[in-house]
């Protein structure tokens, strides 16, 4: 049990503090320019982990192992996380613009999942989704 629930735990508590520091790199700062430390520090741990955890430190024989996924991945999540600063800079509330996210990343990952990896769209996802979004109209109501 502890297996499945720590991974997700990690995720939980790391996408807190994720939201909290990108809700605090400075109004001055290029978004960008901040990305390049955050890259530069994410690097260094991925490197420090890959050798502590890793049961063989074969940089290359790993590399050799590489597809497009990696690639696409690395420019994502930069667009991602730039996508987060510019929003907090544009005013989103850390609480809110996160629900509108989750939300509608629900709703795409399920078509996604059922289109890609031929997942079941059952009658609870599709009633969660449409609570979800019914819940945006809630929390943006003014």
């Amino acid at each position: 049990m502890f297996s499945y629930i720590w991974p997700i735990a990690l995720v939980i508590i790391c996408n807190t503090v994720y939201q909290v520091c990108a809700k605090s790199v400075p109004v001055e700062i290029n978004p960008l320019a901040s990305l390049t430390v955050t890259y530069l520090v994410a690097t260094i741990m991925s490197g420090l982990l890959y050798v502590w955890l890793g049961e063989s430190v074969d940089f290359l024989g790993e590399y050799r192992k590489l597809n497009w996924a990696p690639f696409v991945l690395g420019a994502v999540i930069v667009g991602l996380e730039a996508g987060w600063i510019y929003a907090y800079k544009a005013g989103w509330p850390v609480s809110t613009g996160f629900i509108v996210q989750s939300s509608v990343l629900a709703a795409a990952l399920l078509l996604v999942g059922y289109w890609l990896y031929q997942e079941p769209l059952a009658w609870n996802k599709i009633v969660g989704v449409a609570i979800c979004l019914i819940g945006l109209v809630v929390i943006n109501y003014r």
